[in-house]
């Protein structure tokens, strides 16, 4: 399939009715569905609302906040009934308690580890900070679930275009490192919508041919 087939029928993908099924706090709250799932992970206020907005051309599918740490359960959102996005709380953000900071974490490893539906995660990254030690902690985690994840640069707009080249070449070197990796690296923003074509792109073929995606590597 040539790249613009491919973005062509993300967009359509994209532009089916988007609706959101049902916070989750606990795992036993998560939903028995044979959906193919893709999940948004990053660190606190890197934009993963905005960008679930941004690919479901949606201006408050998914909450927006300026107050890191807002996301503080898994939100799910079924998409014209092929692929289920889930909206994983952040990480890496300091002002919560100690207790409530180790219940998030069960909440996200148990999810990550034990979801069979899982067919892709994203691990969004800011490009103004660049890849965090949380952020590879996060990538080896998927490693040894066994998920594999696109390493997906938010808030483009906001550094020039060397900035975004240095950024992008540092993520894609780190991301090779991980057995889970995907090759492929976007660079987006919901703000001009720039790579939001080609992520939906490579997220409607986990949903149209779940089983011909990326393989970890064994």
């Amino acid at each position: 399939m040539s790249q613009s087939d491919a973005i062509e029928q993300g967009r359509i993908l994209f532009a089916q009715d988007c609706r959101f099924v049902r916070p989750i706090v606990s795992l036993d709250d998560v939903p028995d569905t044979e959906l193919p799932e893709v999940a948004f992970i990053g660190r606190s206020n890197v934009g993963k609302s905005s960008l679930i907005n941004a690919l479901t051309g949606r201006n408050a599918l998914a909450r927006v906040s300026n107050t890191p740490g807002r996301t503080r359960q898994i939100n799910l959102f079924e998409l014209g009934h092929r692929l289920m996005l889930v909206d994983l709380p952040g990480y890496g953000f300091a002002r919560v308690s100690k207790t409530e900071s180790a219940a998030w974490r069960r909440l996200i490893n148990g999810y990550l580890k034990g979801r069979p539906q899982l067919a892709r995660v994203c691990v969004l990254i800011d490009a103004r900070h660049g890849i965090r030690e949380s952020d590879e902690e996060m990538m080896s985690l998927l490693d040894g679930a066994a998920v594999s994840f696109h390493a997906v640069l938010t808030k483009a707009d906001k550094i020039d275009q060397a900035e975004n080249a240095n950024v992008l070449n540092a993520v894609s070197a780190a991301a090779s490192k991980h057995t889970a990796g995907h090759p492929q690296v976007f660079v987006t923003s919901a703000e001009t919508g720039a790579g939001i074509p080609e992520l939906r792109a490579a997220l409607a073929a986990v949903a149209l041919a779940p089983n011909s995606g990326y393989k970890p590597r064994s």
